[in-house]
């Protein structure tokens, strides 16, 4: 079965969520009907949600799961966006230009040709591969779905504890959200310390923390396996030969691009697993094929290197600049620096460019500083502590990363550095940056030009 062109070209965006629909919402503002026919296949129940609000609905912090709906599939097909939920693509014929497509309840299958494809298919949880894995009670945390599914679960289960399994951001986040329900919580982290995308001496100030919150932190600790009880529900997680006992368990272990459509097709894949596109996000070596979100991997501007970041931020800018160019216009993503901010409870923790491995992984040579400082001047009310750690290049100063791990006010000074980063400024020149001061806000020295200026004096002492 196949559907009849219509006049115009036919865009086919793979995908609903923030990269496909942006894209296919970008090419509708420049484009009407008659020039371009959109189709797009969403696999799911919903489109275009925060999946970063997951934790933060399922913690009680937001209380209605719409909320995280930012345009509902009636609002995108009102733009003439042609929309088919719960349909799957399960083949690429990139000579035929043509997708197969599989409606998920009742099985049939067609083909729809194109004239331009996004890819966007996101990516897929890591599930490991072990004993009870897939037992009643285990949940991940992906889609809306999966949040609903362990609403439920907390809400039928009488036991209060919980597990969570990996101590990233969703794990980190997960084990908040269940702290807030009341729960007995328990992280099992397989790395020293919990949020390995820090360095652990800074990852060892979250972990104090999390168990100031009444969180048990396992570190260092390889999941064996989910054992059952009554029924096939979980009982306990198994890490070597102890265990640890779960009404409800949570998997935290992050996530791989889903690429196996483009894997299929013989598109090109970077070291990660991602496709590799061109600053235009055109899937390298093909011209009218497009991929953008956590299914790609892209530029780190500070390394130089192809890196898989799986954000909303960076899917929603891919998005938009595919869709520029589905509907004639010209942009571009130069790249990322790697910048990600959480909390837990009120300790915000947030980094931007290199790890001290990630600098020694490329072969930078590097010095490295921490201090301590405030979020406000020091005898204002509420003054918190905050701690700064930085990167700098040995010899010429650039600034390589910032992570900082604070309480109110903390998280989103690593902008600063951000902004610093992808201009390729120095450390120098960051401590002539005429930032916003008042003892509400800041000390006279912002705390991350405090430890711009101890990595210029260890610099220049290296030199």
């Amino acid at each position: 079965m196949s559907m009849s062109r219509t006049r115009g070209e036919r865009l086919v965006v793979i995908g609903g969520d923030a990269a496909g629909m942006s894209a296919a919402s970008q090419a509708r503002r420049l484009k009407g009907p008659g020039e371009l026919e959109i189709v797009a296949f969403e696999r799911g129940h919903f489109t275009s949600y925060s999946a970063c609000g997951i934790p933060y609905w399922v913690g009680g912090d937001v209380t209605d799961r719409d909320r995280l709906i930012a345009r509902t599939p009636e609002e995108h097909r009102a733009r003439d966006i042609g929309l088919r939920l719960r349909t799957e693509v399960t083949e690429l014929d990139l000579d035929g230009q043509r997708v197969r497509a599989r409606d998920v309840d009742s099985g049939e299958e067609s083909w729809t040709p194109y004239d331009k494809l996004v890819i966007a298919t996101g990516a897929r949880p890591i599930r490991p591969d072990l004993p009870g894995a897939g037992a009643a009670g285990v949940h991940g945390v992906q889609t809306l779905a999966d949040g609903q599914a362990l609403l439920d679960t907390l809400g039928s289960t009488r036991g209060r504890r919980a597990v969570v399994v990996g101590a990233g951001y969703i794990g980190v986040e997960m084990a908040e959200a269940l702290i807030n329900r009341g729960y007995e919580v328990t992280v099992v982290n397989r790395g020293s310390e919990p949020m390995s995308t820090l360095d652990p001496d800074m990852g060892r100030l979250v972990h104090e923390a999390m168990e100031g919150l009444g969180i048990t932190m396992v570190n260092d600790a390889e999941v064996t396996g989910i054992l059952t009880g009554e029924g096939g529900r979980v009982r306990a997680v198994a890490a070597g030969d102890r265990e640890f006992p779960a009404d409800v368990v949570v998997l935290g272990i992050g996530v791989r691009p889903e690429t196996t459509l483009a894997r299929a097709a013989g598109l090109p894949l970077g070291a990660h697993g991602g496709l590799l596109t061109d600053r235009s996000m055109r899937v390298r070596g093909h011209g009218n094929v497009w991929a953008g979100g956590d299914c790609v991997e892209v530029l780190d501007l500070v390394s130089g290197q192809e890196r898989h970041i799986p954000l909303g931020t960076h899917a929603n800018k891919h998005g938009q600049v595919i869709g520029t160019h589905a509907g004639g216009g010209y942009a571009t993503f130069p790249g990322v620096v790697g910048t990600a901010v959480s909390k837990v409870c009120d300790l915000e923790i947030a980094r931007t460019g290199l790890r001290e491995k990630d600098a020694h992984r490329v072969g930078l040579r590097f010095e490295a500083v921490t201090i301590e400082s405030t979020s406000r001047a020091g005898y204002y009310p509420n003054a918190s502590p905050m701690t700064v750690k930085m990167l700098a290049e040995l010899r010429t100063g650039r600034l390589l990363g910032v992570q900082i791990v604070g309480r109110e006010g903390a998280g989103k000074r690593v902008d600063v550095a951000a902004v610093a980063l992808t201009a390729g400024m120095t450390v120098e020149q960051m401590t002539a940056l005429d930032l916003g001061y008042a003892p509400p806000f800041s000390p006279v020295w912002d705390p991350v030009l405090v430890a711009a200026r101890k990595a210029t004096a260890k610099v220049r002492g290296a030199s």
